[in-house]
């Protein structure tokens, strides 16, 4: 009798393990996000997670950028005005989000707040209508996550177009006008006409009170005060 010997068969049909594995998700994360849930909250539902500096965003999804603020820091980012320069450096990307974040946990339109809100709404839809950016408002960071995880996984393939963003530079002008943008009740309107009689921020501090009066009215009571109280 023959003792016919056969090599081993691989089923050619079972693919291996590493086939069968799908290619975690890759998500580049701006590292100031790290003391947020929402990357450990990404890390559960299997994707990677790559903390870098951004100079751009605070996520970036296959070549989605998305801005993320809570309540409390959307609305102090529209105060002192830094929102608006982050919107505008949003612009680098085609596709980009701003996630609010928290509206379960704080009132978006607190009526005893800081900001009246209509002005909250009107720059809302500045957001939406002049800087084409659409918004996303979520419970909390685990909601925030999951839409993340949504919107990673309905994009088929990464953008052709590779952005290096920058942070926009601001002009002289505009950090004049941001210096004195920190002074209470002091907003862009009044800034700017400040300026534009004093020239210098320099003169505006040396000036007298009645001569800041004419210019602005009681505003500047809270200019002189600042200028002139101790720390």
């Amino acid at each position: 009798m023959k003792t016919i010997l056969t090599k081993q068969i691989h089923d050619i049909f079972i693919p291996k393990k590493k086939a069968i594995e799908e290619e975690k998700i890759r998500i580049e994360v701006d590292y100031r996000e790290k003391n947020c849930l929402v990357p450990s909250e990404l890390i559960s539902l299997g994707f990677q997670i790559e903390f870098k500096e951004l100079k751009v965003a605070d996520y970036i999804v296959k070549g989605i950028a998305i801005e993320r603020k809570t309540v409390s820091d959307f609305i102090s980012s529209m105060i002192n005005r830094r929102l608006p320069k982050q919107l505008e450096e949003l612009q680098q990307y085609q596709e980009k989000l701003l996630i609010i974040e928290g509206i379960d946990e704080q009132d978006l339109y607190n009526e005893g707040g800081s900001v009246n809100p209509n002005a909250i709404r009107g720059f809302l839809l500045s957001i939406v209508l002049k800087h084409k950016i659409p918004i996303m408002f979520t419970k909390d960071s685990q909601d925030t996550a999951k839409f993340i995880s949504v919107m990673a996984k309905k994009q088929d393939k990464e953008p052709a177009l590779s952005l290096k963003p920058t942070k926009r530079v601001s002009s002289k002008k505009e950090q004049m006008e941001f210096i004195l943008e920190g002074f209470p009740g002091i907003g862009p309107n009044t800034a700017k006409k400040l300026l534009n009689e004093f020239k210098t921020i320099k003169n505006i501090m040396n000036a007298s009170q009645e001569e800041l009066q004419q210019i602005i009215g009681k505003k500047s009571e809270s200019i002189k005060k600042i200028t002139e109280d101790e720390y």
